[in-house]
Protein backbone atom coordinates (compact mmCIF):
# COMPACT_ATOMS: atom_id res chain seq x y z
CA UNK A 1 0.00 0.00 0.00
CA UNK A 2 1.58 3.26 -1.13
CA UNK A 3 1.11 6.41 0.87
CA UNK A 4 0.67 10.04 -0.01
CA UNK A 5 1.39 12.77 2.48
CA UNK A 6 -0.69 15.89 2.60
CA UNK A 7 0.22 18.94 4.56
CA UNK A 8 -2.49 20.86 6.37
CA UNK A 9 -2.16 24.59 5.84
CA UNK A 10 -1.75 26.73 8.97
CA UNK A 11 -4.98 27.51 10.76
CA UNK A 12 -5.99 31.11 11.32
CA UNK A 13 -5.14 32.51 14.76
CA UNK A 14 -6.26 36.00 15.89
CA UNK A 15 -3.57 38.66 16.36
CA UNK A 16 -4.51 39.26 20.00
CA UNK A 17 -3.36 35.76 20.98
CA UNK A 18 -6.87 34.64 21.94
CA UNK A 19 -7.95 31.32 20.48
CA UNK A 20 -11.33 31.53 18.84
CA UNK A 21 -13.67 28.74 19.97
CA UNK A 22 -13.99 25.97 17.36
CA UNK A 23 -10.74 26.97 15.68
CA UNK A 24 -7.73 24.74 16.12
CA UNK A 25 -4.64 26.68 17.04
CA UNK A 26 -2.30 23.71 16.64
CA UNK A 27 0.76 24.00 14.44
CA UNK A 28 0.71 22.51 10.98
CA UNK A 29 0.73 18.68 10.98
CA UNK A 30 1.02 15.97 8.39
CA UNK A 31 -1.26 12.93 8.18
CA UNK A 32 -1.12 9.76 6.15
CA UNK A 33 -3.91 8.82 3.78
CA UNK A 34 -3.96 5.05 3.16
CA UNK A 35 -4.43 3.90 -0.34
CA UNK A 36 -6.06 0.49 -0.55
CA UNK A 37 -4.42 -2.08 -2.75
CA UNK A 38 -6.12 -2.36 -6.08
CA UNK A 39 -8.05 0.91 -5.80
CA UNK A 40 -7.46 3.81 -8.10
CA UNK A 41 -6.42 7.14 -6.67
CA UNK A 42 -9.12 9.76 -6.31
CA UNK A 43 -7.71 12.66 -8.35
CA UNK A 44 -10.82 14.73 -7.87
CA UNK A 45 -11.17 14.26 -4.09
CA UNK A 46 -10.23 17.06 -1.75
CA UNK A 47 -8.28 16.57 1.43
CA UNK A 48 -11.41 16.56 3.61
CA UNK A 49 -13.13 13.98 1.43
CA UNK A 50 -10.06 11.77 1.43
CA UNK A 51 -9.96 11.98 5.21
CA UNK A 52 -13.68 11.06 5.42
CA UNK A 53 -13.21 8.04 3.20
CA UNK A 54 -10.27 6.90 5.25
CA UNK A 55 -12.13 7.21 8.54
CA UNK A 56 -15.17 5.39 7.09
CA UNK A 57 -13.03 2.47 6.02
CA UNK A 58 -11.34 2.34 9.39
CA UNK A 59 -14.69 2.43 11.21
CA UNK A 60 -16.11 -0.38 9.07
CA UNK A 61 -13.04 -2.52 9.64
CA UNK A 62 -13.28 -1.95 13.38
CA UNK A 63 -16.99 -2.87 13.41
CA UNK A 64 -16.33 -6.10 11.53
CA UNK A 65 -13.53 -6.99 13.91
CA UNK A 66 -15.73 -6.32 16.94
CA UNK A 67 -18.55 -8.43 15.44
CA UNK A 68 -16.20 -11.34 14.90
CA UNK A 69 -14.92 -11.03 18.46
CA UNK A 70 -18.49 -10.91 19.82
CA UNK A 71 -19.49 -14.03 17.83
CA UNK A 72 -16.43 -15.88 19.04
CA UNK A 73 -17.08 -14.82 22.62
CA UNK A 74 -20.73 -15.95 22.40
CA UNK A 75 -19.73 -19.36 21.03
CA UNK A 76 -17.14 -19.79 23.77
CA UNK A 77 -19.71 -18.80 26.42
CA UNK A 78 -22.27 -21.31 25.10
CA UNK A 79 -19.64 -24.02 24.99
CA UNK A 80 -18.64 -23.28 28.57
CA UNK A 81 -22.24 -23.36 29.80
CA UNK A 82 -22.99 -26.59 27.93
CA UNK A 83 -19.94 -28.25 29.41
CA UNK A 84 -21.05 -27.15 32.87
CA UNK A 85 -24.57 -28.56 32.35
CA UNK A 86 -23.20 -31.88 31.12
CA UNK A 87 -20.96 -32.03 34.13
CA UNK A 88 -23.90 -31.43 36.45
CA UNK A 89 -25.89 -34.15 34.69
CA UNK A 90 -23.06 -36.66 35.09
CA UNK A 91 -22.74 -35.76 38.75
CA UNK A 92 -26.50 -36.20 39.29
CA UNK A 93 -26.53 -39.58 37.53
CA UNK A 94 -23.57 -40.65 39.65
CA UNK A 95 -25.65 -40.08 42.79
CA UNK A 96 -28.40 -42.51 41.63
CA UNK A 97 -27.94 -46.08 42.95
CA UNK A 98 -26.99 -48.56 40.25
CA UNK A 99 -30.02 -50.77 40.98
CA UNK A 100 -32.38 -47.82 40.60
CA UNK A 101 -30.70 -46.70 37.36
CA UNK A 102 -30.99 -50.22 35.94
CA UNK A 103 -34.68 -50.33 36.83
CA UNK A 104 -35.30 -46.98 35.13
CA UNK A 105 -33.50 -47.93 31.91
CA UNK A 106 -34.67 -51.55 31.62
CA UNK A 107 -37.28 -52.33 28.91
CA UNK A 108 -40.80 -52.96 30.20
CA UNK A 109 -41.75 -56.53 31.07
CA UNK A 110 -44.48 -57.94 28.79
CA UNK A 111 -47.75 -58.39 30.62
CA UNK A 112 -50.07 -61.27 29.83
CA UNK A 113 -53.34 -60.17 28.27
CA UNK A 114 -56.15 -60.27 30.81
CA UNK A 115 -59.88 -60.22 30.22
CA UNK A 116 -62.05 -58.54 32.81
CA UNK A 117 -65.12 -60.42 34.01
CA UNK A 118 -67.70 -59.93 36.72
CA UNK A 119 -65.92 -62.47 38.93
CA UNK A 120 -62.35 -61.30 38.36
CA UNK A 121 -59.79 -61.65 35.64
CA UNK A 122 -58.61 -64.39 33.33
CA UNK A 123 -55.05 -64.50 32.07
CA UNK A 124 -54.65 -66.95 29.23
CA UNK A 125 -51.30 -68.35 30.30
CA UNK A 126 -49.89 -71.35 32.17
CA UNK A 127 -48.94 -69.31 35.23
CA UNK A 128 -52.55 -68.27 35.73
CA UNK A 129 -53.79 -71.86 35.53
CA UNK A 130 -51.04 -73.05 37.87
CA UNK A 131 -52.32 -70.60 40.49
CA UNK A 132 -55.87 -71.97 40.28
CA UNK A 133 -57.02 -74.56 42.81
CA UNK A 134 -57.48 -78.16 41.73
CA UNK A 135 -60.81 -78.69 39.97
CA UNK A 136 -63.41 -81.39 40.09
CA UNK A 137 -67.12 -81.74 39.44
CA UNK A 138 -69.97 -83.91 38.30
CA UNK A 139 -70.68 -85.69 35.04
CA UNK A 140 -71.00 -82.50 32.95
CA UNK A 141 -67.62 -81.25 34.16
CA UNK A 142 -66.04 -84.65 33.50
CA UNK A 143 -67.43 -84.77 29.95
CA UNK A 144 -66.05 -81.30 29.19
CA UNK A 145 -62.70 -82.16 30.79
CA UNK A 146 -62.47 -85.37 28.74
CA UNK A 147 -63.23 -83.49 25.51
CA UNK A 148 -60.58 -80.87 26.28
CA UNK A 149 -58.03 -83.55 27.18
CA UNK A 150 -58.39 -85.47 23.91
CA UNK A 151 -59.11 -82.51 21.64
CA UNK A 152 -56.93 -79.70 23.00
CA UNK A 153 -54.41 -80.72 25.66
CA UNK A 154 -51.55 -79.91 23.29
CA UNK A 155 -52.92 -76.43 22.57
CA UNK A 156 -52.00 -73.16 24.21
CA UNK A 157 -54.09 -72.11 27.20
CA UNK A 158 -56.04 -69.80 24.92
CA UNK A 159 -56.61 -72.70 22.52
CA UNK A 160 -57.97 -74.89 25.34
CA UNK A 161 -60.47 -72.24 26.36
CA UNK A 162 -61.48 -71.75 22.71
CA UNK A 163 -62.32 -75.44 22.20
CA UNK A 164 -64.28 -75.44 25.45
CA UNK A 165 -66.22 -72.39 24.26
CA UNK A 166 -67.37 -74.25 21.15
CA UNK A 167 -68.82 -77.06 23.26
CA UNK A 168 -70.69 -74.63 25.52
CA UNK A 169 -71.86 -72.60 22.51
CA UNK A 170 -73.43 -75.79 21.17
CA UNK A 171 -75.17 -76.39 24.49
CA UNK A 172 -76.68 -72.90 24.17
CA UNK A 173 -77.71 -73.45 20.52
CA UNK A 174 -81.08 -74.90 19.51
CA UNK A 175 -79.32 -76.94 16.80
CA UNK A 176 -77.52 -79.16 19.33
CA UNK A 177 -78.31 -81.08 22.55
CA UNK A 178 -78.77 -79.03 25.67
CA UNK A 179 -76.16 -80.60 27.97
CA UNK A 180 -72.40 -81.04 27.74
CA UNK A 181 -72.24 -84.83 27.70
CA UNK A 182 -74.88 -85.09 24.95
CA UNK A 183 -73.02 -82.54 22.84
CA UNK A 184 -69.67 -84.32 23.28
CA UNK A 185 -71.03 -87.80 22.46
CA UNK A 186 -73.38 -86.76 19.66
CA UNK A 187 -73.24 -89.14 16.69
CA UNK A 188 -71.24 -91.79 18.48
CA UNK A 189 -71.95 -95.31 17.25
CA UNK A 190 -70.29 -95.38 13.86
CA UNK A 191 -66.58 -95.15 13.13
CA UNK A 192 -65.60 -91.55 12.47
CA UNK A 193 -69.26 -90.55 12.29
CA UNK A 194 -69.39 -88.23 15.26
CA UNK A 195 -68.95 -84.61 16.24
CA UNK A 196 -65.74 -85.11 18.26
CA UNK A 197 -63.36 -87.62 16.75
CA UNK A 198 -62.00 -89.06 19.99
CA UNK A 199 -65.44 -90.57 20.73
CA UNK A 200 -65.58 -92.60 17.50
CA UNK A 201 -62.01 -93.29 16.39
CA UNK A 202 -62.01 -96.82 17.76
CA UNK A 203 -59.41 -96.07 20.47
CA UNK A 204 -60.19 -96.27 24.19
CA UNK A 205 -60.34 -92.96 26.06
CA UNK A 206 -57.46 -93.64 28.41
CA UNK A 207 -55.77 -90.79 30.27
CA UNK A 208 -51.98 -91.19 30.23
CA UNK A 209 -51.07 -87.63 31.26
CA UNK A 210 -52.52 -86.83 34.68
CA UNK A 211 -50.92 -83.39 34.79
CA UNK A 212 -52.55 -82.44 31.49
CA UNK A 213 -55.86 -83.79 32.82
CA UNK A 214 -55.54 -81.56 35.90
CA UNK A 215 -54.83 -78.54 33.69
CA UNK A 216 -57.78 -79.00 31.32
CA UNK A 217 -59.95 -79.77 34.34
CA UNK A 218 -59.24 -76.26 35.63
CA UNK A 219 -60.17 -74.82 32.23
CA UNK A 220 -63.44 -76.78 32.24
CA UNK A 221 -64.25 -75.57 35.74
CA UNK A 222 -63.64 -71.90 34.86
CA UNK A 223 -65.78 -72.23 31.73
CA UNK A 224 -68.69 -73.95 33.44
CA UNK A 225 -68.61 -71.56 36.39
CA UNK A 226 -68.85 -68.61 34.01
CA UNK A 227 -65.55 -67.16 35.22
CA UNK A 228 -64.16 -67.17 31.69
CA UNK A 229 -65.86 -64.54 29.51
CA UNK A 230 -66.46 -66.95 26.61
CA UNK A 231 -65.75 -64.47 23.80
CA UNK A 232 -62.59 -65.87 22.24
CA UNK A 233 -64.29 -67.49 19.24
CA UNK A 234 -67.06 -64.99 18.49
CA UNK A 235 -69.82 -67.55 18.98
CA UNK A 236 -68.21 -70.40 17.02
CA UNK A 237 -69.96 -73.77 17.01
CA UNK A 238 -67.46 -75.64 14.79
CA UNK A 239 -63.70 -75.98 14.55
CA UNK A 240 -61.13 -78.12 12.77
CA UNK A 241 -57.37 -78.43 12.73
CA UNK A 242 -55.35 -76.71 10.04
CA UNK A 243 -54.33 -80.12 8.72
CA UNK A 244 -57.80 -80.88 7.31
CA UNK A 245 -60.37 -79.05 5.18
CA UNK A 246 -63.91 -80.36 5.73
CA UNK A 247 -66.67 -79.51 3.27
CA UNK A 248 -68.64 -77.41 5.75
CA UNK A 249 -65.61 -75.12 6.21
CA UNK A 250 -66.39 -73.69 2.76
CA UNK A 251 -69.95 -72.89 3.83
CA UNK A 252 -69.77 -71.53 7.37
CA UNK A 253 -68.06 -68.20 8.02
CA UNK A 254 -64.75 -68.44 9.86
CA UNK A 255 -64.73 -66.41 13.05
CA UNK A 256 -61.10 -66.74 14.12
CA UNK A 257 -57.99 -68.91 14.23
CA UNK A 258 -56.41 -69.80 17.57
CA UNK A 259 -53.43 -72.10 17.81
CA UNK A 260 -53.82 -75.03 15.40
CA UNK A 261 -57.60 -74.65 14.98
CA UNK A 262 -59.85 -72.63 12.68
CA UNK A 263 -63.22 -71.70 14.20
CA UNK A 264 -66.57 -71.26 12.41
CA UNK A 265 -70.09 -70.17 13.25
CA UNK A 266 -73.09 -71.78 11.58
CA UNK A 267 -75.20 -69.08 9.97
Amino acid sequence: MRRQISHVPPLHQPHDGHVTPGVDASPPVAYVLPRWHGSAPCNTCGDDEMMFRTLTRATLAAALALGALATSATAELLETRLAALLGQERAAIGMVPHSRLSALTAPPTPVARKVATAEGTIAYDSAFLADQPGADGGAQWECLTEALYFEARGETVRGMFAVGEVILNRVDSARFPDDVCAVVTQGTGQLYACQFTFTCDGSPETVHEPQAWATVGKVARLLMDGTAPGDLTNGATYYHTRAVSPRWARVFPRTTTIGSHHFYRQG
